[in-house]
């Protein structure tokens, strides 16, 4: 039976807490939303685009650039959700001692962890808004339907940041990492029709790229861009949900049994 005694609202001071260090090198973590997206259509567009060419995606025929650039927003709120609850959260957990100094106040380790993942989903949030916000401008993508990347993007982070925060409560060392990273997060980058459509893959495989969050969340992100899709847009938002409740719940128990002795 799940204790509800341990949630509240004060997991918000947590995050607040998170805010306030983060406005002091915010404008350093925004170089890279804000250039990553024209260093990608640079490269592509002026490299792949001429030997690939046309790219047959859900009845349409895109350029190269324009199939590729929703996916850089879905690995953007990958990236930043992920690296924030496995690197940073266990910077705040082994070496700073962060978590100790708040577990000695009311706040319950359950707050504690929830701020963490949604901390981590308002920073995909932010990059997301910003690569949105040059992609806009470059006209790979149609507003106002665009604007619902936001709210995805949200979804997608706290599904990236229950997995990554599930991660910290069971690896041993920051090293270890590079495992998840290697054998979780770089196939999902490669195969989750990020770069080309996962209709491309065998058809033994084409399963496979379909259970990775990643292709769910690249697929809202071309909907919400291109107004097309190969997967139905609530499939994909409850496959999300779902896998943030899942990892949320087991994350809350491998940081229990890690924290508390």
């Amino acid at each position: 039976m799940i204790d509800w005694s341990v949630y509240s609202w004060r997991f918000l001071r947590v995050w607040e807490r998170n805010l306030v260090v983060y406005q002091k090198i915010w404008k350093v973590n925004f170089i890279t939303p804000l250039l990553e997206p024209l260093f990608y259509i640079l490269a592509f567009g002026l490299g792949f685009s001429g030997l690939i060419g046309t790219v047959h995606y859900a009845g349409l025929a895109l350029s190269y650039t324009a199939f590729i650039a929703p996916a850089l927003v879905a690995t953007a709120v990958m990236w930043n959700a992920f690296f924030e609850t496995t690197y940073g959260s266990f910077v705040r957990m082994y070496y700073q001692k962060t978590f100790d100094g708040m577990l000695s106040t009311p706040l319950s380790l359950e707050e504690i962890i929830i701020a963490e993942i949604v901390w981590s989903a308002t920073k995909a949030v932010g990059a997301a808004a910003v690569m949105l916000l040059v992609l806009g401008v470059l006209g790979y993508v149609r507003f106002p339907l665009g604007l619902l990347l936001i709210p995805t993007a949200l979804l997608g982070g706290l599904a990236f940041g229950a997995v990554g925060m599930f991660f910290t409560g069971i690896v041993p060392t920051i090293d270890m990492f590079n495992l998840p990273i290697f054998l979780f997060i770089t196939p999902m980058f490669l195969f989750s029709g990020t770069f080309f459509p996962v209709s491309n893959l065998p058809s033994w495989a084409q399963p496979v790229a379909l259970v990775f969050p990643l292709y769910h969340l690249t697929e809202l992100a071309r909907y919400f861009s291109l107004g097309a899709r190969e997967t139905p847009p609530v499939l994909s938002i409850l496959y999300l949900l779902l896998f943030f409740v899942i990892f949320a719940i087991l994350a809350l128990r491998a940081m229990r049994r890690r924290l508390i002795k």
